[in-house]
Formats: C-alpha cells, sequence, structure tokens
C-alpha cells in the first residue's frame, strides 16, 4: 500500500544519502572497516532486496512461459526470473554501496573476483524453479578480495532468511544459528551435488559417493548450494561437499556456516573455498574426518 512506499522510499533515500559516493575503496580494505558502524543499516537493505526477489519468484512460480527460459548450454538453465532478479539487486546493492563492485552469475554487469564487491546469485536452482520444486533461494554475499564480510540466504518458498556479518554470528529469521554436533560420520547427513556440465570425471565422483555412502547416514542433494551450506549453519545437515561451483553459489553460505561455529576448505589445500571449485562445510568436530575421507577417495580416483 502507500505506506509501504513510502516507508520503502524514506529507507533507501536515507542509505543514498548515508554512503559516501567515491568510487575507490583502496583506503578501507574491508567491509567491516568501511561501514563504521553502519552494518545493521546495509543488512536491512540487503534483506529488503533478497525478500523483493523472492516474491518474485513466488509471483512467477508455475507461470513461467517457454519463451521465457533460456539455455546458456544442454543442462544450464536461464529465466527471464533470474534475469529481472539480477537486475534488481545490482539496482539496489549499487545504491546501498556505491563503492563496491559486483561478480555476479547472470553477468548483466562487468563482473571482476577482486576488492569490495557484491558477489550475487540471484536464482540458486533454477532448475528446480523450473520444474516446481520449492527449493530455491537468492544468495548475496559482501566479500573483499577473499573475506566474506557480509551473508544473506533467503529462501522464499520457506520463508526463511538466513543472515550473517562476519564476527556477529549467524541467525535465520532472527534465531540465532548453531551447527550440529554429530558424534561421527556414521552419524551424519550429508548433502552434496551432482556433476551437471562436467562428466570427464563422473566415475570418479561416483566412486567418491560410494565411500561416503557406505560410513555416513544417509546423502542428500537438494539442487541449491546456498540452501546446503544455510542448512549446514542451522544443523539439518552435518556436512556440505561439492565440486566445480562458482563463487556466487557458495559465498554466502560459507559465511554462515563460519558464524554458526562450523569449519569451511577445499579437499585440497591448493583451491580456495570461495572460487567454488571444491568446497566443504561441517562441524569443527567432524571436519577432519570428512576431509580425510574425501582427500583419500580423490587421491584414489581423481576428482
Amino acid at each position: 500500500g502507500p505506506f509501504v512506499l513510502c516507508f520503502y522510499g524514506a529507507f533507501w533515500i536515507a542509505l543514498r544519502g548515508s554512503c559516501p559516493h567515491e568510487k575507490s575503496s583502496l583506503n578501507r580494505p574491508t567491509f567491516m572497516e568501511y561501514l563504521k558502524g553502519r552494518e545493521a543499516q546495509i543488512q536491512a537493505g540487503v534483506e529488503i532486496l533478497a525478500k523483493q526477489c523472492g516474491d518474485l519468484m513466488l509471483r512467477r512460480s508455475g507461470d513461467l512461459q517457454a519463451n521465457e527460459i533460456h539455455f546458456k548450454d544442454r543442462r544450464n538453465l536461464v529465466t527471464e526470473v533470474d534475469l529481472a532478479c539480477e537486475a534488481l539487486l545490482v539496482e539496489g546493492l549499487r545504491d546501498l554501496l556505491p563503492e563496491a563492485n559486483f561478480q555476479t552469475e547472470e553477468g548483466l554487469v562487468p563482473g571482476t573476483d577482486r576488492g569490495l564487491r557484491w558477489v550475487v546469485d540471484p536464482l540458486d536452482g533454477t532448475t528446480n524453479f523450473v520444474h516446481g520444486l520449492p527449493i530455491v533461494s537468492v544468495s548475496i554475499a559482501l566479500v573483499t578480495d577473499q573475506q566474506v564480510d557480509l551473508g544473506v540466504v533467503y529462501a522464499p518458498f520457506q520463508d526463511e532468511m538466513f543472515t550473517a556479518t562476519r564476527g556477529s554470528g549467524a541467525f535465520c529469521n532472527g534465531q540465532r544459528l548453531k551447527v550440529s554436533r554429530p558424534g561421527g560420520v556414521e552419524d551424519a547427513l550429508l548433502a552434496t551435488g551432482f556433476p551437471f556440465q562436467r562428466f570427464d570425471r563422473i566415475q570418479a565422483y561416483m566412486e567418491v559417493l560410494q565411500t561416503l555412502m557406505r560410513q555416513c547416514r544417509g546423502l542428500r542433494r537438494m539442487g541449491s548450494a546456498a540452501i546446503d551450506l544455510a542448512y549446514v549453519a542451522s544443523g539439518r545437515f552435518d556436512g556440505y561437499f561439492e565440486y566445480n561451483l562458482q563463487p556466487w553459489d557458495v559465498a554466502a553460505g560459507l559465511l554462515l556456516v563460519q558464524e554458526a561455529g562450523g569449519m569451511v576448505g577445499s579437499v585440497r589445500p591448493a583451491h580456495h573455498p570461495l572460487d567454488g571449485r571444491e568446497v566443504l562445510a561441517a562441524p569443527a568436530e567432524l571436519y577432519p574426518a570428512l576431509e580425510a575421507l574425501l582427500r583419500s577417495a580423490d587421491s584414489t580416483h581423481g576428482v
């Protein structure tokens, strides 16, 4: 209604007025130093944008026309909803913090993997969305080089807003999150993802799955890496691993896990989890055992 519109309008005007318009962040190397107490204000703005994207997904769910679904390649889909959400986020995030650059899935603006930037997946789980499976999310992170300082993952169909700022904990709808405390791998419910583009090492990957299937309580494949990581942070999953992802798939979720008391890393030390090539997340008590299992399988089968 008019009141809501006026409230949002006043909110955005206040935010614009409080953000300096210089383009360089060289003298402010991290988000936390740059904001100087405005973290809550910026986070609130990000949450509003995430909710707006989620509302668009809910409105368009089950209503997509064939000409609104496009193919990046044979299995990698993008819809007009992905593009509309990214456009909304780019405009809104640019207003929130004009100094920050972007690293986005759909590439509507020039991207970078250095410096202060928003790392954005406007609709994580596009294939789920196209098929009406309600496991999708919007993932937004503010990153400086390889450090994530703010992460927001919103799951619209469950109306769950997962948030974290570095050093301040992780939350879902205002409730503090804590990773699980499984007794061991045999008690763990794990999440992963299946290869959908690269199949040159699929047999090796299946060997890794067999190794874990024999030892853990169960494996799940949700179809949204951001949801998987948020569920590790909330204790629903006891661990998560996946290969061949992108930074926008994992950036926000990595911080959620860390701020909920978990550990994140990669199977091989040569990789940084933020690049998405290899991601492992679990409670500290379970992380070494999962890492050892995956490294052993990797060295044997060469994932």
